[in-house]
């Protein structure tokens, strides 16, 4: 797994930081996805199916009944991004969680999405409250959370509801902490059971108590 070298240059962009650190998944991790999307893609004549846990073949044009192409899937994600403030919500207990625990440890957040999209999520996450330092990457989050525990062999935690970024993760740093969570457990269904030495958490307040152990706060 190689590195995204502009999440290295972000990365490197942070004030150094020896505390506890707590990375997080963006969408459905922090702000609402997965409810909020259906909703957005009804307003561009589109609708979601959710058959199984990924969104190409899973949308169709509803006119047509057509399944959309992932090169149109990318596109939608691309506008639904670009308008993020007029859709995406904190999730449930998130806020009260990142306040209690940001004291006492490093909170970065780190989403998957194309970096051309990070100074709007910049604004929106400010204009909710969450000024934690964010961090886009276009490759897989392993790297990117080994870069940024550095040299130091603080305790990390990384929280996701994506299993193949936990599976990253652990293979780039093998005693992070790693809990699965997601804003819509309904969606639990289409996975399989999360792989040993993760934790599931029901929802942030189930997720906050595990956290701030294993940061030792």
């Amino acid at each position: 797994m190689s590195d995204d070298p502009e999440t290295a240059r972000q990365i490197e962009e942070l004030a150094a930081d020896d505390r506890p650190l707590l990375v997080l998944d963006v969408d459905d991790v922090v702000l609402e996805f997965i409810r909020p999307f259906p909703h957005f893609l009804k307003s561009r004549g589109f609708g979601l199916t959710l058959a199984s846990f990924r969104l190409t073949g899973n949308i169709a044009e509803a006119a047509s009944g057509r399944l959309i192409e992932q090169e149109e899937v990318t596109a939608l994600l691309g506008e639904f991004f670009d308008a993020q403030a007029d859709w995406q919500s904190i999730t449930d207990g998130a806020a009260e969680a990142l306040a209690t625990l940001g004291g006492r440890a490093e909170i970065v957040l780190l989403t998957a999405m194309p970096h051309k999209h990070r100074a709007v999520r910049r604004a929106h996450l400010d204009a909710l409250g969450l000024p934690y330092p964010l961090l886009t990457t276009e490759m897989a989050k392993g790297p990117a959370v080994a870069k940024l525990r550095g040299k130091k062999r603080r305790p990390v935690v990384f929280v996701d509801d994506q299993p193949s970024n936990l599976a990253s993760v652990q293979s780039s740093v093998a005693d992070a902490y790693l809990v699965h969570l997601m804003a819509d457990n309904s969606l639990r269904a289409f996975l399989p059971p999360a792989p040993d030495g993760v934790t599931v958490a029901e929802d942030w307040r189930d997720a906050a108590p595990k956290i701030a152990a294993a940061l030792g706060l």
